[in-house]
């Protein structure tokens, strides 16, 4: 990842830094093993069943893995990349001198179409990430992974470990069976509100559906580029399906999205409500205002150029300081040089805000 001297130099002036997205990746269905019951063991192996996957990194793929970041100044790991907590150490926490990073494991239990099945691996990757990552790590924190295509049995596995002092929020992907104000995701909500915990909303997902409003695109380009339409998406339904007045102390977390969508989206959004709004009179405030409070967004993919000048034009249309989140989401491959994951020439206030505060007091760190 570079020397002491190629660090950024918020890292070097010893900024407190909290990573919003760091991947860890299981090495193999296996290692659940310990955690399932015999049951599910047996029918893994009778059935074959290799695990679920959306194949949102395949692993051929440039933008899934930083070159840099494999097997770099420690014994080769036999796992795939984000598999090995000692290189996450090195290349993420160590490096940025992070303070807190957030895990957000990406094991897609909602494209299992046995939803018991999808409920006993989501219990078993929660546990496998206290022993082997939570246990060992204690800068890390941990996003609760459920099967959210069966909310009730989501709710149950949010009761089980939501007071864990390592989770500090609940794992639902981008793509879903339906947009998430729908009713009923509710009982997720209601659990997370009673043990504290953000919802975050992350790139990827395999629910059965197309990723675009007009059917299944052709390449990998199309499908990457078209998330943040997905986001999108969610935004407006969870605004406009009234989630936020229903749950008030609801917090969201835009994981992996890009940022520039956003101000555009905030203002049509206002405008169209304004002569709509009748038709949805439990929203009683401008959508902003609800996206303003209860929402946050990570910074990597930044989806413009890395510069104070551009950021701040960004956060200007935002009309709020409060929005963004430093993240790297290691280890996927956004910038080349620490330099470009985050300007050096914002205000001081600006900068701590962005690197920490802001993840702080939403995470209540």
């Amino acid at each position: 990842m570079g020397t002491e001297n190629s660090k950024p130099n918020f890292v070097q002036a010893g900024l407190s830094v909290i990573d919003g997205d760091l991947h860890n990746r299981l090495p193999s269905l296996r290692m659940l093993y310990p955690y399932l019951p015999d049951y599910w063991c047996d029918y893994c192996e009778e059935s074959g069943f290799p695990g679920p996957d959306a194949n949102d990194y395949p692993d051929g793929v440039p933008t899934s893995s930083r070159p840099d970041l494999t097997h770099l100044g420690t014994p080769p790991s036999a796992g795939p990349p984000a598999s090995d907590l000692a290189l996450l150490r090195q290349h993420a926490l160590d490096f940025w001198g992070t303070e807190y990073g957030i895990l957000t494991c990406g094991f897609r239990v909602q494209s299992v179409h046995n939803e018991d099945l999808a409920a006993a691996l989501a219990s078993a990757v929660n546990d496998w990430q206290i022993e082997h990552w939570l246990g060992p790590e204690p800068r890390l924190r941990a996003s609760l992974i459920v099967p959210s295509q069966n909310p009730e049995l989501a709710a149950r596995e949010i009761e089980r470990l939501g007071a864990h002092p390592g989770f500090v929020q609940i794992m639902l992907p981008a793509r879903s069976q339906a947009p998430y104000g729908n009713r009923r995701y509710h009982p997720i909500y209601a659990a997370a509100v009673r043990h504290q915990l953000v919802i975050g909303i992350h790139y990827g997902g395999a629910p059965g559906l197309p990723p675009t409003s007009v059917g299944w695109p052709s390449t990998y380009l199309e499908e990457y580029v078209g998330m943040s339409q997905v986001f999108q998406a969610q935004v407006l339904s969870l605004v406009s399906e009234g989630v936020f007045d229903q749950f008030p102390d609801l917090r969201v977390a835009l994981i992996e999205t890009g940022v520039t969508w956003m101000p555009s989206l905030m203002w049509r959004f206002d405008k169209e409500w304004r002569g709509l709004r009748s038709l949805t009179p439990w929203v009683k405030r401008p959508p902003s205002a609800y996206i303003r409070e209860h929402m946050r967004m990570t910074l990597q993919p930044i989806d413009a150029p890395p510069t104070a000048a551009e950021l701040l034009q960004i956060i200007g249309q935002l009309d709020s300081e409060d929005l963004l989140m430093f993240s790297t989401d290691y280890p996927h491959w956004h910038f080349d040089s620490p330099e470009e994951a985050f300007p050096t020439q914002l205000p001081q206030s600006l900068t701590r805000k962005i690197l920490s505060e802001n993840a702080r007091a939403f995470y209540r760190l």
